[in-house]
């Protein structure tokens, strides 16, 4: 679970250890590098904070800084870590027939795309995730 945006905004990756193995774990440790304002942050194993407040802006689970690829609708806020999450998300609400569809496999986009929130999944708010969606995109022309 990485973060990596576009120009010159933060990345959070996996960290090196000392032998320099990059573990990919949920756990493993974690850099945060702002490539704007110099800003450098380290986690090293610790909590993990996963859970939010479907209601606040979504933060990073290791840095706790704000994600930059996010939107709110008025029925919560739309967020990816990067834009490959945030193009799986907008495949997943903009398929009619999710049938048949990689959704249902035993593989990382499952697993995602099963823990968006009902509210996104419903067909009925299709079109104001999709225009947050749009919205976020627009965000990254004005950078």
């Amino acid at each position: 679970m990485s973060e990596q945006l576009v120009g010159e905004v933060a990345h959070v990756g996996t960290a090196p250890d000392p032998a320099g193995v990059q573990d990919q774990s949920l756990f493993a440790p974690r850099r945060l590098v702002c490539r704007n304002c110099g800003t450098v942050k380290e986690w090293i194993r610790g909590c993990v904070a996963l859970h939010r407040d479907p209601c606040e802006p979504a933060t990073d689970p290791y840095c706790n800084v704000r994600l930059w690829l996010q939107a709110e609708t008025r029925h919560g806020w739309v967020w990816a870590y990067n834009l490959e999450h945030l193009e799986m998300i907008r495949r997943f609400v903009q398929a009619l027939l999710r049938e048949g569809i990689p959704w249902h496999d035993h593989g990382r986009e499952m697993i995602v795309a099963a823990r968006l929130p009902a509210w996104m999944q419903q067909a009925k708010n299709r079109d104001e995730v999709l225009r947050a969606i749009v919205r976020i995109h627009a965000s990254l022309l004005r950078t």
